[in-house]
């Protein structure tokens, strides 16, 4: 086990959350289009609330993007490195606190088609299918939806991972 802490991104992370994204093997082949050029700017960072999963050593495990405007999760990454850990979990549950403390009912995910199980285990309910957008995105992504409500516990900031 390791310790892991969540903690609020800040403008210095802007690189090492856009590396983290353009290093995800989830997004190679057909999907690579969709991160193709894309940035995690320091502007972005200072208008979402965007947190990070750090290790013990500083290393960034993972991180999410609440749009609390739109009720969206926008951005989630889990490095490869860290994948089945529990850091992904960590992070879903940190962001539902992070929504009901920022007094939403519930949180909208358009989903990378690989990971639509994985927010069906933690809860999401589909609520449709979002069509291609070409050129970037080709293909029909599906559309969850988390009830904030029926999240219980409040997660601490600092977990201990596998």
């Amino acid at each position: 086990m390791q310790l892991m802490k969540i903690r609020r991104a800040a403008e210095q992370d802007a690189e090492g959350l856009t590396a983290l994204v353009q290093e995800s093997s989830a997004y190679r082949g057909q999907y690579a289009t969709v991160i193709s050029g894309y940035r995690v700017t320091p502007d972005y960072i200072d208008r979402h609330q965007v947190f990070a999963a750090v290790g013990t050593m500083g290393q960034l495990l993972g991180f999410y993007a609440l749009v609390v405007e739109s009720a969206e999760l926008d951005l989630a990454f889990v490095s490869d490195e860290a994948q089945g850990m529990g850091v992904g979990r960590l992070l879903v549950e940190h962001m539902i606190d992070r929504a009901k403390r920022a007094g939403l009912t519930h949180v909208r995910v358009v989903s990378h088609p690989p990971a639509e199980q994985f927010y069906r285990r933690l809860g999401a309910e589909p609520t449709g299918t979002v069509p291609p957008s070409p050129p970037k995105v080709t293909w029909a992504r599906p559309e969850l939806r988390f009830s904030v409500a029926d999240h219980g516990a409040t997660p601490t900031d600092v977990t201990a991972v596998r």
